[in-house]
């Protein structure tokens, strides 16, 4: 939808609209002679007088929108379909149309595509629509815990924007590339905007549309995007290397015409039918090239290329014998995208040679059909539906596609994870290898055969013990080249190695990797959690022995853990020892879930702290905090910065819990008048116990690369517990002292970057006192 929407009183021009419409029609008739036209015109009726006195933030008709976005669809020669739900896109959300009304006036195709679009709006950019779920008493954080708490959003939107656009793709492309064509408009006229919008807005098209427009192939699209936000993201940047180009632009352009005429004369002698033409590169294009390669731009020599644009597939190679006859190759500079497409459907020959002004110079072969494709990417794929024909091969690829949405949405176990496992595969450099059946598959720029193996199926990565890259046996570490066939040996029994986690690329393969062996000792961590839950209820008995009813021990058979297991998102109570065992959840949480009555609270006294010396904020509550005693709750250890509440004990002061604590939970469904909102923002200087959890290949010199982090950031290690296993894997339990959830965060993301780490989390609580102290 449009990012400038308000309401005013205005009548639209129905001149100039209505020659927008004309023109729109005229262009879809070029390309779909018996078109529905009718279908178009009712749709733009619709829409205008239901967009009436509406007007964007530059003053425009707010109809202009939506017709300015059907044009983009038609010059990607999108059907007629298509094109009614683009005029129609906003009128459900922004003018209240049931859409029921548009099935039933336009028919169930168009109100798919229309519903579609409207489930897609971005969370955080749609003016208007949606804020940040920021608690009603924001102004009374401090700085730091409000760029935490806004970071933390900021990431989660971002996640459920990229949960949306895969679900949409999944289901119908037309959704995404009305949404591109909706995103492209809205840039294009990004300047009404505030500044402090303009930069949210097209950092997002730079981290997610014009990748994704790349992705689905739609070049005409992908640069123009790009171009548009780099304006707004870097503008110093974008003034300087649109001067430098305009300063060159005259030389250029003369190098491009001479080299121009002089192949177009060898092509006509060959007899061949061809048309070329110079292309330009793109402004962020070159910033990009400049910024990678460090150079600047007097070092660039490629700006210019040529596009050679021939009738049939064997005159793109009479033309290739040609280029490479008349100017010399470039050695290693030449793809061929024709015989091995990319998983885009592009197709081109790719050669860089040297020019006739000694300088290097790119020119790409293809067909028109080739360049249709390459210029509209998965828009060209609805052309196949003419007369109930598909396009075989993008239907493939589009299962494919949606095979590895799914891969990413069950390998990740919260927003972070996703975004970061989206980036690292979908928004990086591309190498494009083929099964040995000839399909294409896309990895990231150095995957090796696992990632391959695990890209086709879980099974196939599993039992994976050798490759063949075009025929040839390669190590399993070997890293791909464009092109390359690859075929995948496997045998019954076979497992997974530790070694594969330190050169697989994708973070599918490293999850399922990861997955196996966190598999593999489970027997392990279900005894060591029952063993942890025993301990955990003497411990507890010791000092509340009248508090677990008659049978204390019956709490912690089979079928009472049973009964508990689903509240922790666990099927079974075997599932359910196994994660205490591996330290994602806490022995006393469990417990509290099985005590037959509300639990008592356990906490740590801070040496008798008051809030006046350990800036304790009340939020709400009217609280004498000058002489208000508090406690950091055993079961969750909370720190300054995380979202905590106070929970006024019986006599004790006030409980501090992590707001995510079972017992915080239990006291705000059970207690709510005794829960007081707070922050917790500590002492410059003090520090806190925390717990963490690492899980890690057991090799020399880890702990050593472990304890050098903690070095680096002055963080004290007051405990350490380790753990081998038979498969070669080692936990570590560890206590450390942390200023702040900031400091926290650094030291687990630090830690996980460390070479053979499996995993690292931060543990709940209620350990034993004294191996801490």
């Amino acid at each position: 939808m449009s990012e400038t929407t308000q309401a005013v009183s205005m009548t639209p021009s129905n001149t100039d609209t209505g020659q927008e419409l004309e023109n729109i029609l005229e262009r879809l008739t070029t390309y779909r002679p018996e078109a529905d036209k009718d279908l178009v015109r009712r749709a733009y009726a619709f829409a205008a007088e239901k967009h009436c006195g509406q007007t964007r933030s530059d003053g425009s008709p707010y109809i202009t929108h939506p017709l300015a976005v059907t044009a983009i669809l038609a010059e990607l020669e999108m059907d007629e379909t298509t094109l009614a739900a683009a005029l129609l896109h906003d009128v459900v959300e922004d003018c209240g149309v049931p859409l029921e009304e548009i099935q039933n006036r336009f028919g169930p195709a168009v109100a798919q595509l229309v519903d579609g679009v409207t489930k897609l709006q971005i969370i955080g950019v749609d003016e208007g629509k949606t804020r940040p779920n920021m608690p009603e008493d924001e102004e009374a954080l401090t700085p730091i815990a409000i760029d935490r708490r806004k970071k933390q959003a900021e990431m989660a939107k971002k996640a459920a924007n990229l949960r949306k656009i895969f679900l949409a793709m999944a289901r119908d492309l037309r959704v995404i590339v009305i949404k591109l064509a909706d995103r492209l408009h809205n840039m294009r006229t990004l300047s009404a905007l505030p500044p402090a919008r303009q930069l949210r807005i097209a950092q997002e098209t730079l981290q997610i549309f014009a990748p994704l427009a790349h992705r689905l192939g739609i070049w005409r699209l992908k640069w123009e995007l790009e171009d548009l936000a780099f304006r707004y993201v870097e503008p110093e940047a974008y003034e300087q290397v649109a001067a430098m180009v305009a300063r060159t632009r005259a030389e250029r352009q003369a190098e491009v015409d001479e080299a121009v005429a002089i192949l177009q004369q060898k092509l006509n002698e060959e007899g061949i039918e061809a048309q070329v033409v110079g292309r330009p590169k793109h402004l962020y294009s070159i910033y990009n090239k400049m910024r990678q390669q460090g150079l600047d731009f007097t070092q660039l020599y490629d700006l210019i290329a040529l596009r050679v644009i021939v009738p049939t597939r064997p005159d793109c190679y009479h033309a290739l014998g040609v280029v490479s006859a008349l100017w010399a190759p470039i050695p290693g500079m030449f793809s061929d995208y024709i015989a091995q497409p990319k998983s885009n459907m592009y197709q081109s020959i790719h050669i860089k040679v040297i020019g006739p002004k000694g300088t290097p110079l790119e020119v790409q072969i293809r067909t028109w059909e080739m360049h249709r494709t390459a210029e509209f990417g998965v828009a060209a794929h609805w052309q196949y539906k003419e007369g109930g024909k598909t396009n075989d091969q993008f239907e493939r690829r589009l299962s494919f596609l949606r095979q590895q949405l799914f891969d990413w949405q069950n390998d990740s176990k919260d927003s972070g994870e996703f975004l970061r496992n989206i980036t690292e595969d979908l928004f990086t450099d591309q190498v494009f290898v083929l099964t040995p059946k000839g399909d294409v598959i896309d990895l990231p720029a150095g995957s090796c055969p696992i990632d391959f193996a695990y890209r086709v199926h879980s099974e196939v990565g599993d039992h994976c013990v050798g490759a063949k890259v075009n025929g040839r046996l390669v190590p399993l570490s070997y890293q791909f080249r464009n092109g390359d066939t690859v075929e995948i040996i496997t045998r019954p029994g076979a497992t997974p190695s530790r070694d594969w986690l330190a050169f697989v690329k994708t973070s599918h393969a490293r999850a399922k990797i990861k997955n196996y062996f966190k598999r593999l000792h489970q027997r392990e961590n279900v005894q060591r959690g029952r063993e942890l839950l025993e301990k955990e209820l003497t411990n507890q008995l010791e000092r509340d022995p009248h508090g677990w009813g008659e049978n204390p021990r019956d709490l912690l058979k089979d079928e009472s853990l049973r009964s508990v297991a689903a509240s922790f998102n666990v099927p079974s109570e075997i599932e359910l020892l196994a994660s205490i065992g591996y330290g994602t959840i806490a022995p006393l949480t469990v417990l509290n879930r099985l005590r037959p009555v509300a639990p008592t609270e356990v906490s740590i006294p801070i040496g008798g702290k008051r809030a006046s010396e350990e800036k304790l904020h009340i939020v709400a509550g009217g609280l004498d905090t000058e002489n208000l005693l508090f406690r950091r709750s055993r079961c969750c250890l909370p720190i300054p910065g995380d979202d905590v509440i106070g929970y006024i004990t019986r006599g004790r002061g006030m409980a501090l819990h992590r707001r995510e604590c079972p017992n915080a939970r239990y006291y705000l469904a059970n207690e709510p008048d005794r829960c007081v909102p707070v922050e917790y923002v500590g002492n410059d200087g003090q520090v806190y116990q925390v717990y963490l959890t690492i899980v890690c290949l057991d090799r020399t010199g880890l702990l050593a690369d472990i304890g050098s982090v903690f070095g680096e950031n002055k963080t004290n290690i007051t405990a350490l517990r380790t753990q081998s296993h038979r498969d070669k894997t080692a936990t570590l339990e560890l206590a450390i002292e942390v200023r702040n959830t900031e400091h926290l965060d650094d030291i687990i993301k630090k830690v996980y970057a460390i070479g053979d780490i499996l995993d690292v989390h931060r543990a709940f609580g209620s350990r034993d006192e004294g191996k801490t102290k």
